[in-house]
């Protein structure tokens, strides 16, 4: 799919450099080249967004249940032995 947006990106930007003034080749290269590239390729990964989404959560809830299942053990005793013994 990226493949698709950047040949489309270069077409529109050849349309672009042939406009009569700048102000107008920016904006076709915006509004025929930017805007709807950023559009589809916001709609085509709106399952993976969702997907790691997902993931977060449930990694978030498996750190959770570590945090309540196993204490972080503070009142552990520190090792009295000298290193040079």
């Amino acid at each position: 799919m990226h493949i698709i947006a950047i040949g489309w990106l270069w077409v529109v930007l050849m349309m672009a450099l042939t406009e009569r003034s700048v102000v107008g080749g920016v904006l076709t290269f915006v509004f025929f080249g930017l805007l709807p590239c950023a559009l589809l390729i916001w709609l085509f990964t709106g399952g993976a967004r969702r997907r790691a989404a997902a993931r977060a959560a449930q990694a978030a809830l498996l750190v959770a249940d570590e945090q309540v299942h196993h204490p972080d053990r503070a009142d552990a005793k520190t090792d009295e032995r000298k290193l040079g013994d």
